[in-house]
């Protein structure tokens, strides 16, 4: 079968939605054709998404990241009280922080890319003429999208197998661990957003004559 056939197949098993073909589809090599645009198409579309509702744009990693740090703080307080108190424990306030810790994590990423507060060697960057600056920012975009490709393929191989064999969340009854893995070519999909964003900026400085290296600060605002 060649390489179109199975990237095709990849698609008609994601619109079939049996979790089953898509562990399969997944596993070839045609994947890794349909991630790439799946990854650069999803991008683009959320980045019109961002255009169109500027609040998702400003606060939506920010808001899940939030949200995802006060289920762990409230969960760990509460379960401590709880277990030194009154000697009872829920059998998940052991897995589910981790979780949701991982979940803030990759949401986290996609939001310090827009920041710009990855590893950027600034001060190197900053004494090198112009060109030369526009090629190392295009080189990390590429980097990225790279990296975000190989997350999303591989984090939904992992994702549609967990679902073909119906596994649950440790400690509890009924929470599909699927729910969660889902999230992660999510939120890589977010992130392969915010490098095409911040490459369309580097862009336009560039033939604008703008500064095109800009120290990253931690914490800071967008």
């Amino acid at each position: 079968m060649s390489l179109f056939s199975e990237a095709i197949g990849v698609v008609g098993a994601m619109a079939s939605g049996d979790s089953f073909e898509m562990s399969s589809a997944f596993r070839t090599n045609g994947a890794w054709l349909a991630g790439i645009v799946f990854t650069l198409l999803g991008g683009l579309f959320i980045l019109i998404v961002y255009r169109v509702i500027p609040f998702l744009e400003r606060h939506l990693e920010r808001t899940i990241m939030v949200y995802a740090y006060l289920g762990i703080a409230v969960i760990i307080f509460v379960e401590v009280i709880r277990r030194f108190v009154f000697s009872v424990q829920a059998p998940w306030s052991t897995t589910f922080p981790p979780v949701l810790f991982l979940v803030m994590t990759w949401f986290g990423c996609a939001w310090n890319i827009k920041l710009r507060t990855h590893l950027a060697f600034t001060e190197f960057r900053s004494n090198m003429p112009r060109p030369m600056q526009m090629a190392c920012l295009s080189l990390d975009a590429v980097l990225w999208l790279g990296f975000c490709v190989i997350v999303v393929v591989t984090s939904s191989r992992i994702t549609a197998q967990s679902a073909g064999n119906f596994q649950i969340l440790e400690g509890t009854d009924n929470f599909m661990k699927w729910w969660f893995l889902i999230t992660m070519p999510i939120a890589f999909l977010l992130m392969s957003a915010r490098v095409l964003q911040n490459w369309a900026d580097d862009l336009a400085n560039f033939r604008t004559g703008r500064p095109l290296i800009e120290p990253g600060i931690i914490g800071g605002d967008a």
